[in-house]
Order: structure tokens, then sequence, then C-alpha cells
């Protein structure tokens, strides 16, 4: 079903705001400039259109000018009782219209197998097409783990294809990462692949550099602005975080921490880097990029244990760190302390982890999808004030990262894709 609006309607939304072009938004913040973004919704209420998928998935749409770009998969893992086949198992990129939601193509490959089982594993919470692709404008890059690197134009032509390591993870959990542009390198954290993180050419994908011991991390890197001025690459794993020089992946620093594997993404204010265990061994460290060799002891600005958002991304704003933490509980953090300002627990239903989707922020809200029970929005204030909870009626599963597009939002379902605006 579509929602057709005027075409001066169309035109707030495809030039009031910044291109939405990797996970978690330009430059990979979370945040947007966005104004007038709704507060309120509902099946029947501030719906611009719906467009069912042709298959499921978690990863998170991007957006350029007036073009939607979204991966998922079809032919097994589509039910828990009845996977199905890994023969069958197919991989899709899609292009849409941002302005009316219509699929303009689909294009698919048949994945590499054998895959990680969908029964008896926990890929099934998730599925085989969760890292968000990037573009830089001119092309478009997916991530389909086992499946490889793959570079489309932005009209769906496949241009090359590469792997990056074909191991199963021992957690079973799949491939989770996405990728990020840096110049002409295309960034792939591989940790599930080939226990590695990788810098490709973006023209050809051909492998630049490479560093190994990479270990369960389904983190996407971020690079950072040092207090030099130098650019820095920082990556976590389960031991260790890691800055690394972008263009030749040459270790500038390390710096050790609890084991514990990762998921939320690596944040950033400034040259400060916020990093998150996920589990075991829970907590916010922040640390001082720029240093050289081992700065465990050196550039650990604070660390607050215990304290895990487990797989969504908080985002940073104006000194504190907002996020949703897996039990449904809205959180804020001070960034210069470490302090906890507020933990609220929130109305949030669902069994297991209530939130796999990073917030996002703009126009004096954060918002928070949780799987089953609907988007919270909040006051992007230290003090905690619920501004509304909406639920749009539907029974499927939101995994994937909300994306914010001038004066509306895209919310993905593993059944469909909202536009929600007025």
């Amino acid at each position: 079903m579509y929602c057709r609006f005027a075409m001066a309607a169309l035109s707030v939304v495809l030039f009031s705001g910044a291109d939405w072009t990797r996970f978690r938004g330009p430059e990979g913040t979370g945040v947007a400039d966005a104004t007038g973004l709704p507060t309120t919704w509902s099946a029947t209420e501030n719906i611009v259109w719906k467009t069912p998928l042709p298959g499921m998935g978690a990863s998170s749409p991007i957006t350029l000018g007036d073009k939607i770009f979204l991966t998922c998969y079809t032919g097994y893992g589509l039910n828990r009782e009845n996977p199905g086949d890994q023969a069958g198992l197919r991989l899709h990129v899609l292009c849409l219209d941002l302005g009316t939601g219509k699929i303009a193509w689909d294009r698919s490959l048949a994945a590499e197998t054998p895959e990680t089982p969908y029964d008896g594993g926990r890929v099934d919470l998730h599925g085989y097409a969760s890292a968000t692709p990037v573009t830089d404008g001119q092309a478009l890059y997916v991530f389909f783990g086992k499946s490889g690197v793959l570079k489309y134009t932005l009209d769906g032509e496949l241009l090359w294809k590469v792997s990056v390591g074909t191991e199963v993870d021992s957690h079973k959990w799949g491939s989770g990462a996405s990728l990020i542009l840096h110049k002409d390198m295309l960034i792939v954290n591989a940790s599930c692949e080939s226990q590695s993180i990788r810098g490709l050419n973006k023209t050809t994908g051909e492998e630049v550099w490479r560093v190994g011991e990479i270990v369960d991390s389904w983190s996407t890197p971020l690079v950072v602005t040092s207090p030099a001025g130098g650019e820095e690459l920082v990556v976590v794993d389960r031991f260790k975080v890691l800055g690394l020089d972008p263009t030749t992946g040459q270790q500038l620093w390390v710096c050790t921490k609890e084991s514990d594997y990762v998921c939320p993404s690596v944040i950033a204010d400034g040259p400060v880097a916020y990093l998150i265990n996920s589990r075991f061994k829970a907590l916010l460290l922040a640390i001082r990029t720029g240093g050289r060799g081992d700065v465990t002891d050196s550039h650990v600005q604070w660390t607050l244990p215990k304290w895990t958002t487990r797989v969504s991304t908080p985002v940073y704003y104006d000194g504190h760190l907002y996020g949703l933490d897996f039990n449904g509980q809205a959180l804020c953090v001070d960034a210069k302390s470490g302090k906890e300002v507020y933990r609220e627990r929130l109305d949030i239903s669902g069994g297991g982890d209530k939130v796999y989707a990073s917030v996002v922020a703009a126009d004096g809200k954060w918002y928070g999808v949780s799987r089953l029970d609907g988007t919270v929005v909040l006051a992007l204030s230290p003090e905690f004030k619920l501004l509304a909870h909406n639920r749009l009626g539907d029974d499927s599963v939101f995994n994937a990262t909300p994306v914010i597009a001038g004066n509306r939002l895209l919310i993905r379902s593993d059944q469909a894709l909202y536009c929600i605006g007025k």
C-alpha cells in the first residue's frame, strides 16, 4: 500500500536535511540537524507510506537524494520452526523511492553456503542481512558477511564482489558490523568472517591493508580526529581497543580492557572515544585518542563498570550520552565525568533483549525503537522526560536503527519499511 502526497510536500523531505549515507547517519553520530520531526504516530496517524519488503532483515536503510537503499534476504530462515534449505538463501539489495516508497529495483544473488544455521543458533534473532550499506554518492557498497562485500552502481549494476573470509563464528550469531568509508578506503570489520579488519580500495575492491586478531566484535568502527588533528580509526574487540591509521592499517595505539564481546558501535566526541562491553564484563569506557603504544594507563579518562546497552548504540549530544538498554531502560550519562545522570525503566514489553536498534536524535528529541513494542520518544535533555510511546500495531520484529530523512523518519521491520511524518 502506498500513500501519495503532492510534490510540494515531498520536496520538504527530499531537500530539507542531509543524506543519511551510512549506519547511524552522517559521520556515524546518530544525530541530525533536522527539524519538524514527528513526536507521535500510530498505524493510522502520521504514516506517509508503508512498503512491504520482499524479504526479512535487520539492516538499516540509507538515503541519497530521492533514493533509499536497503538489504534483505529470502528463501531460507524466514520461519524458526521450518527454516528450509540453505540452498535457497538469496540476498537482496533494494532501491526505493523516498517520496512514494515504491521499489525502484531489486537485485539478488545466491548466498555463499554453508551459512550460520538458522535453527539451533542465535542468527534467527536478526537473520542474514544485518549490515547497513554505505554510499559515497557515486556507488553503493553492501556487506553480506560470508557472502562478501559488493559494490553496485546507484542503478543496481554489480561492479565487483570480494570475500573477506568465510569462517562460522563461534557464537552462531552471524555477521553484524556495518561498512564505513574513509576517503578512498572501504573499511570492513570482518571479525566474524576472518577475525580481521580490512581496508579495501573502494574503486577496485582490492585489499590495501589487514589487521588480524580482531575477536568477538560486531561493532562498527569509527574514524576519530585526535587532539593533534590526525585521523585515527578506533576499533574495539573482546580484549582491546585499537587506534589504527585508516589509510595504512598501521597500529598507533592499544588499550586493553576486560574481556567481553562487543556489539555497540564506537561513539566519539571530538578526540574522545566511548566503547561499551556487551554483557559479562559490562562497562562503558572513555578513551582519549592521540596516544602511541600501550595507552591503558595513560589515556583512559574514566570507566563506568556494570553499564551496558548490550547491542544498541547510544548517541552523544551536548555533553551527554543517551541510550536504551536491553531491558528497556532509558539511560543518560555525563560524558565528561562518566557519572550516570538517570536510569528510568520504560513500559516496553517483550522477552529476551527488548532493544537491538541504536538510537538517533534530532529536533530536541531522541528516538529508540524496541524489537516488539514500538518506539519511545524522549526529550534530548539530561532531565528525563518521556514524550511519547508510539506503537504501529505491527506484530513483526523491529531490529533496525531508524533513519532521519528530512522531517521524517524511516523505520524498518523484518516485514516492511515505514515512512513516518506529517
